[in-house]
């Protein structure tokens, strides 16, 4: 459908500059306005846990799980929980907000040294339209080192219309030029490879453009700048077994790519450099899991840090008299073995294990369902089990899907594509599954 402007209407051109999205008014040149502010924020209602009002959970520990000398560091992050009220069941999922690192932080600032980090500010929007950050987030006042900290994912990919703003505040010809770039069609490659294929974030970009970075009007961070998004975990604990604490099994996310310094996942590095007492804004939502009745069996792949729910669910009291079969993959027995000393506990949850590196031919979970052709269909078929994946969306989860269609064949013939597909649609066949 097409739906044209009204007649007289034209499109607001990219040499216009748009009026920044909120005011930012200065603590010592606003005094007037700040019982103004103060008393429309009172008007505020806390509901239930949420991003706006978040529950802040002291950490107990944030043990690595795996050697140091091991490609990945995982850590099992352990909440305090108690006197929060909350309430999780399998198959939730933790939602955190995360803040930057302090030497981004500082990074930022060096980019921008007449701001001064410690002035503070009220936000107000300029038009009704447009909501306010939560107070949890940013409060009212707040000065611009916690904004930095706490709001502006600086270590966000830049968009477009990062690089359309950007050429409205620079007076360097060579920078301009290159924004101007940016916005055409013709530029979308050279955005991308400069970008989006090195992995390349906001504090980077603005560190290559210092002659424009400078320039930028304070209360155009807010439009340059998107605010940092809550990171969701799957929860590896379980409240009948665990009590108030609330566990989850993260992957640190580091990286290289094209540039000299290595990648760095927001959350996952924030969250590992914590240490106990500091505390954790989050709250919980329902994942994509729905387990079945207690009565019914389960056939469960989780590799890597996608067994997190599965070690939720069978350590959950309804899991104890039910039949599990869990396939659980890793690099080592002895490196990345996730609550390998748990299983046993477990007397109805039989796990087979693919260690890929622990011999010279790699073998992962879905050459261990070859294996288990016949118990599969025993869970599936003649027992009428759901099956669940769990783990990383590149490769595994379509694999595991053609080890099932494989192993139910030996049964069905032809029939079993059709009968994975019926599994899908009856939510009897769930994933879960993460970039």
């Amino acid at each position: 459908q097409v739906f044209p402007l009204p007649e007289g209407v034209q499109p607001i051109g990219k040499d216009v500059l748009p009026p920044p999205k909120y005011k930012m008014t200065w603590v010592e040149d606003g005094e007037d306005n700040i019982k103004e502010i103060v008393e429309e924020m009172k008007t505020e209602k806390p509901g239930d846990y949420s991003q706006s009002s978040p529950f802040h959970s002291p950490v107990i520990s944030c043990a690595r799980q795996t050697p140091a000398e091991h490609f990945q560091d995982v850590r099992l992050v352990r909440l305090d929980i108690s006197n929060s009220g909350m309430r999780y069941k399998p198959g939730d999922v933790a939602l955190i907000q995360p803040s930057n690192l302090h030497h981004h932080v500082d990074q930022f600032f060096s980019l921008f040294p007449a701001l001064d980090p410690e002035r503070k500010f009220y936000l107000s929007p300029t038009s009704a339209n447009i909501p306010l950050p939560p107070t949890s987030i940013i409060p009212q006042p707040c000065s611009i080192r916690h904004a930095v900290t706490h709001y502006f994912d600086i270590q966000s990919i830049p968009k477009r219309y990062f690089f359309e703003l950007l050429s409205h505040f620079t007076s360097d010809e060579l920078e301009k030029e290159k924004f101007v770039e940016f916005n055409t069609a013709e530029g979308q490659q050279d955005l991308y490879e400069y970008c989006n294929r090195p992995r390349r974030h906001i504090l980077e970009v603005l560190y290559d453009f210092r002659h424009t970075t400078p320039n930028i009007p304070t209360e155009y961070l807010w439009d340059l700048i998107p605010q940092i998004k809550p990171r969701s975990f799957s929860i590896a604990s379980s409240p009948s077994y665990h009590g108030d604490v609330l566990e989850l099994l993260v992957a640190v996310v580091r990286y290289r790519s094209s540039l000299k310094t290595p990648r760095e996942g927001l959350c996952s590095n924030w969250l590992s450099g914590l240490a106990q007492g500091d505390k954790i804004p989050l709250w919980i939502r329902p994942g994509a899991f729905k387990f079945p009745p207690a009565t019914v069996p389960v056939v469960l792949v989780g590799p890597g840090t996608g067994v997190a729910p599965f070690r939720s669910f069978v350590s959950d009291e309804l899991a104890r008299s039910r039949k599990s079969l869990l396939f659980f993959g890793c690099r080592n027995r002895d490196a990345d073995f996730f609550f390998g000393d748990e299983w046993g506990l477990h007397e109805d949850v039989e796990v087979v294990t693919a260690f890929s590196r622990d011999q010279e031919d790699k073998v992962y979970v879905q050459h261990k369902m070859a294996e288990k052709q016949e118990m599969i269909c025993k869970y599936i078929l003649d027992m009428g089990g759901w099956f669940f994946i769990a783990g990383n969306s590149k490769n595994m989860p379509s694999q595991v899907r053609e080890a099932l269609v494989s192993a139910l064949a030996t049964k069905l013939g032809e029939m079993a594509e059709q009968f994975v597909e019926k599994m899908e649609a009856q939510n009897r066949y769930q994933t879960e599954t993460w970039a």
